[in-house]
């Protein structure tokens, strides 16, 4: 599964980006909101991990613009910061992010919340290919029906 790393700080992006490989996801990488946005505007990245402070395009406006972007799929979100005061918290989630996590981040608090995230993913694209498939039967049943004059 692909995921975008916005982060200003070398250090935290180099420690993300390593995590998130050693754990299977493909990774691009950003070094502030304006070139993140840029990169989700080309691609398609189900997950997106943002410090909340960064030059030019913040984390919050970058969740924000991604909110509001229209997109086939759902991309789960998680924001990344030092700030940790509930109103923080409130404002990060207000703003669309899915998850808040903490500066200096656990590791293994980061990814039981990026495999929250997944599971999101896959169960929205699972729920997506079954209501396919309930259309394109309803629709079969209605031409049978038309059909055979019922």
């Amino acid at each position: 599964m692909k995921v975008l790393i916005a982060d200003d700080d070398s250090v935290s992006r180099r420690l993300l980006q390593n995590y998130l490989q050693k754990w299977g996801y493909e990774v691009t990488v950003a070094m502030n909101g304006a070139e993140a946005w840029q990169l989700f505007e080309q691609e398609e990245f189900p997950i997106v991990l943002s410090d909340w402070m960064m030059p030019e395009v913040d984390g919050l406006e970058l969740i924000q613009r991604i909110r509001a972007c229209p997109r086939p799929n759902y991309v789960y979100t998680i924001l990344l910061t030092a700030r940790s005061q509930k109103e923080d918290l409130v404002k990060g989630m207000e703003a669309g992010a899915d998850e808040f996590v903490s500066k200096p981040f656990d590791k293994d608090e980061l990814r039981v919340r990026i495999r929250a995230g997944e599971r999101i993913i896959r169960l929205e694209m699972e729920l997506k290919e079954q209501n396919r498939a309930l259309r394109e039967a309803q629709a079969a049943l209605l031409r049978k029906a038309e059909s055979t004059g019922e």
